[in-house]
């Protein structure tokens, strides 16, 4: 008992601010009482009777931590408020709708990304046919038909050397037209097969060009009747009759035509040979020579051996492989756009300054509207917007024609005015619906 009166009863210092309330014994101790504070903090818990600061706090704790009782007197726990059905349908929907949302986006972004893959894909698919249509990879798809009968005259090994050190693709056969070099360009990737070029290149002695002369003369004299032809004549036009788009080139060689060239007179010296071999009047040559080259797109070339048939024929192969990469880049994006030095444009700045020029060019696009014209049209009407106002303006049909007509155009010192026909001319153009109106 004396070990626990020493626990309740002893002296503090006056230094040790405590929040308890102290009273004296009756010896004069000074004997430590919880305050009113602590107990109404927690009303489960019992006041110690130590006055022990360190036990008071430890006891708070203990209060403070201990579970509820089950008799009720604990803390209270919030009561839970139960959802109606509308309540829990709102909230399913909304979580419905958020969820379609998701998908929505999820599907939304699974197609922005094909559609890229999409774009990538052709992006390298025109990527590569752009390199398939080079002229070096051209040439690698284009195959030079050599008619077999070619190799029977001297000379023809030339042609076949070249090729080989080339290392260009030809074929040796026989081609419908006798004495003929054609050549075959394969399809691109994906498709099967090959397409005939129109170009074909006959080979002729100057006797045989000399007969098929004679025989174009008969048949002119005969009427145009395509009958009893000769030889060689009879298989270019059934040719052309079965493909219109053929172009022959006759390829005249002859050792004598090297004599005829060197002459100072040239062409007249080989039209006297033509007219001595054929036995024809010069008007006659002139007459046959005409109606090959207009009326069957027939192209004469004489040439003085075997070297300048093969330089001939790698020129027409080097221009194949060449053409469908020009055909690409010389595609007019603007076939309106009239050829010159300033097709490229006029450069507008984001202050508009450009414009004026861009105006003043549109009109030069008409026929026969020099710049100077335009200068003054542009000049007096310095937008499309103010020239149409202008002619809203007018009442009459002639009087909105004539508007421009009395601008005054100074060029090379010298007046004068536009006049009623360019002015005219401007007013269909912008004014009239009829894409197809012909405005001269």
């Amino acid at each position: 008992m004396s070990a626990l009166r020493r626990v309740k009863t002893w002296e503090i210092s006056e230094s040790e601010e405590s929040d308890a309330e102290t009273k004296r014994d009756e010896s004069g101790k000074i004997v430590a009482i919880s305050t009113a504070e602590d107990q109404s903090s927690d009303p489960g818990c019992k006041t110690l009777s130590s006055p022990s600061p360190a036990v008071n706090t430890e006891s708070r704790h203990t209060c403070a931590l201990s579970p509820p009782r089950p008799d009720g007197r604990g803390t209270p726990s919030p009561a839970r408020k139960r959802r109606t059905k509308e309540k829990i349908e709102a909230d399913r929907q909304a979580v419905g709708k958020r969820k379609e949302a998701r998908e929505r986006q999820r599907a939304t972004r699974a197609q922005e990304k094909e559609e890229r893959r999409h774009a990538q894909q052709r992006r390298k698919e025109a990527a590569e046919d752009l390199k398939r249509l080079r002229p070096e990879n051209c040439l690698k798809c284009l195959t030079v038909c050599v008619d077999a009968a070619l190799l029977q005259q001297d000379g023809s090994d030339i042609l076949l050397g070249t090729l080989a050190t080339f290392e260009w693709r030809f074929t040796i056969d026989c081609q419908p037209l006798p004495r003929s070099i054609t050549w075959i360009r394969d399809l691109p990737q994906g498709e099967d097969g090959s397409v005939e070029e129109e170009q074909v290149a006959l080979v002729l002695g100057l006797n045989d060009f000399v007969d098929m002369v004679i025989s174009v003369k008969k048949m002119l004299g005969s009427e145009g009747e395509e009958t009893g032809m000769g030889s060689f004549l009879g298989p270019i036009l059934e040719c052309l009759n079965r493909d219109a788009k053929k172009v022959v080139t006759l390829l005249v060689t002859d050792s004598q035509l090297e004599n005829y060239r060197s002459d100072a007179c040239g062409v007249h010296s080989l039209d006297a040979m033509l007219q001595s071999q054929s036995g024809l009047e010069n008007l006659d040559i002139k007459e046959v020579l005409v109606y090959l080259q207009l009326c069957k797109n027939i192209t004469l070339v004489f040439l003085d051996g075997w070297q300048e048939v093969t330089n001939h024929v790698c020129a027409v192969t080097k221009a194949l492989s060449k053409r469908p990469f020009k055909l690409l880049t010389e595609r007019a994006e603007l076939p309106f756009c009239v050829d010159g030095s300033w097709a490229s444009g006029v450069r507008v700045e984001r202050d508009g300054s450009g414009l004026i020029q861009v105006w003043s060019r549109q009109i030069q696009q008409l026929n026969r509207v020099s710049p100077a014209v335009a200068s003054t049209v542009t000049a007096a009407y310095p937008s499309p917007q103010l020239l149409l106002q202008a002619y809203q303006r007018l009442e009459s049909e002639d009087n909105r024609k004539g508007l421009l007509a009395g601008l005054l155009v100074i060029s090379g010192g010298k007046e004068r005015r536009v006049g009623p026909e360019i002015s005219a001319r401007v007013y269909r153009c912008f004014t009239a619906h009829n894409p197809q109106l012909v405005l001269d």
